[in-house]
């Protein structure tokens, strides 16, 4: 007879957890290597072999341990090294390559190791030494973010290790579902997919309903807006913790499997989870009796096939059923009919990354960022015309300024800001004279524009406002999937004015029927691609309609 109690005290995670801390306290250096999809497309897997054989070669293999890491976040200066020695400040490197790591391990690490006290930087490393006293680093507040570029995300213990799966013990064995609920409605998390609405309530929503036979948890990683990857660099680099998340959130409504639908445009994102779950079912932190309580889940990953429509959490769940990827009206909601027609729960990563943090710190905790209404932090892709772009994450609230000038360092180049566009093909530009606007759901919306996934893309002076709008509007258009005509033949008319306007060739009254087709696609549209998709176009014309003008015949409606 199998002895469960004997089973799940070897695979205790506090045990695991205390094992792992002692483990890397044997080491008296620590070098974490940016391993993202950004920084491997730049020849991070030559550096990490080439450290290890020198740390080989030098028979140094119980003294440097070299990590793996998901994103840093500083990816325009990737790839990235940092190097912690013991009694010593960290370093982290930037732009480096194979003969700047034999010059950072001859010249930095190996002298350290034989060295008290500071170590003068060589000078052949000086040009390629980022501060981390940088505000891009001191100005943010990581939350989601916080095991990013310091854990291995291949390695569960090291996610154990940084109190990994504590959050889910203590729901399963302290805490009732309903519980489980209050503390997120309490703790004001809304969707990160760019919805904003309640996660709390709509978990709340989805446990009322009656189960018949079984609910599902769904996690939309189908992030499809240009210029952004917060969503992807999450579960590259700590993939555990939106399985936590999905794991308590199951709990939480009554689900007994989960789904992930990721992009097949991930490949690093989908191989990371996949390790993740495995490692989670050889740990028996998936399965029947998880912890050995009454509570059993699995999961499993569907692929999503680069269709932006199928952000949609309707259009998402007919991809995963193995449907063509179209909306359908609402109601019913997902919460009461969703997959294969039983009670489901779609979160995007950014909003289950939150759950297990939520739980150990509190809600009280959680809702001390932000603003009055946006509650807790909020990662963002910071792109374009920026110094400093990368991954960031700042508290709910802080002022486009801030997010620019300080954590990106400015415009690039010497130019100055004409405007940040938020929330993709979805969004809005936001003019440079709103800087000291705080950036949260109600003040982006005011200005028409939305928070969304969490692209930032800064745009400088010498851009093109109405180009800008039609390369949004062109996206669009080729994703919409065609199904209700307000979205099929709306943007289609759409872009014809906008190509008409830019190559000089339109009148005055194109203006108004730009207006005209776009409040009735917002009224109309079956889905929030086609309700949205004007945005950048009523956008751009509500803050640069003199650039729209500019570009009429002659200024004036003549044939």
């Amino acid at each position: 007879m199998v002895d469960m109690a004997e089973i799940n005290k070897r695979f205790d995670i506090h045990e695991i957890a205390k094992n792992k801390l002692a483990e890397i306290e044997k080491y008296k250096c620590s070098i974490y290597c940016c391993h993202s999809t950004g920084c491997k497309s730049s020849g991070s897997d030559d550096l990490i072999a080439l450290i290890n054989e020198i740390i080989k070669e030098k028979n140094l293999t119980d003294t440097i341990r070299i990590v793996s890491t998901g994103c840093m976040g500083l990816c325009a200066h990737g790839p990235l090294i940092r190097v912690e020695i013991e009694g010593k400040p960290d370093i982290l490197f930037k732009r480096v390559n194979p003969d700047i790591t034999r010059t950072i391990m001859e010249k930095y690490v190996i002298p350290g190791l034989q060295t008290k006290g500071k170590i003068a930087l060589d000078k052949d490393l000086e040009a390629n030494v980022l501060s981390l006293e940088l505000p891009f680093f001191k100005k943010q507040e990581k939350v989601v973010l916080k095991n990013a570029g310091h854990i291995d995300p291949e390695d569960i213990t090291e996610y154990m290790a940084r109190g990994g799966y504590l959050a889910l013990e203590k729901a399963l064995k302290t805490m009732t579902p309903a519980e489980v609920v209050d503390e997120i409605k309490k703790s004001g998390l809304r969707g990160r997919g760019g919805g904003g609405f309640s996660t709390g309530m709509k978990w709340e929503l989805a446990a009322k309903v009656p189960t018949v036979d079984e609910k599902f948890i769904i996690c939309n990683g189908d992030e499809g807006d240009p210029g952004a990857y917060m969503d992807r660099s999450i579960l590259e680099g700590d993939p555990h913790a939106v399985i936590e998340g999905m794991m308590i959130a199951a709990y939480a409504i009554g689900a007994t499997s989960g789904w992930f639908y990721v992009r097949a445009e991930y490949p690093l994102a989908v191989e990371r989870l996949q390790k993740a779950i495995q490692a989670c079912k050889k740990n028996r932190l998936l399965g029947n009796n998880i912890m050995g309580t009454n509570f059993s889940f699995n999961m499993d990953i569907r692929l999503g096939a680069g269709a932006f429509v199928c952000g949609e959490e309707t259009a998402l769940i007919h991809s995963i059923e193995g449907a063509r990827g179209t909306p359908r009206p609402r109601p019913p909601y997902p919460t009461n009919k969703g997959l294969w027609d039983k009670p489901s729960c779609v979160n995007n990563v950014e909003t289950l990354a939150n759950v297990s943090k939520i739980l150990l710190k509190g809600a009280d905790w959680f809702s001390s960022f932000g603003t009055a209404t946006s509650k807790g932090t909020k990662v963002f892709a910071l792109t374009g015309q920026v110094e400093h772009s990368g991954l960031i994450e700042v508290p709910m609230g802080t002022t486009i300024n801030e997010i620019v000038n300080e954590i990106g360092g400015g415009v690039t180049k010497g130019k100055k800001l004409k405007a940040v566009q938020t929330g993709g093909p979805s969004g809005g530009v936001i003019p440079a004279k709103y800087m000291d606007m705080p950036v949260c759901y109600e003040e982006l919306k005011k200005l028409g524009s939305i928070m969304g996934s969490g692209g930032m893309i800064v745009i400088d002076d010498s851009s093109d406002m109405v180009a800008l709008a039609k390369f949004y509007l062109d996206f669009t258009v080729d994703e919409s999937c065609g199904k209700c005509a307000p979205c099929r033949i709306g943007g289609k008319q759409m872009l014809l004015l906008l190509d008409k306007i830019n190559k000089g060739r339109g009148k005055k009254k194109d203006l108004e029927e730009l207006k005209k087709i776009a409040h009735a696609m917002q009224k109309a549209s079956l889905c929030g691609l086609g309700q949205t998709a004007p945005n950048p176009v009523l956008s751009t014309l509500r803050f640069y309609e003199e650039e729209y003008t500019n570009k009429l015949l002659d200024g004036k409606d003549k044939e």
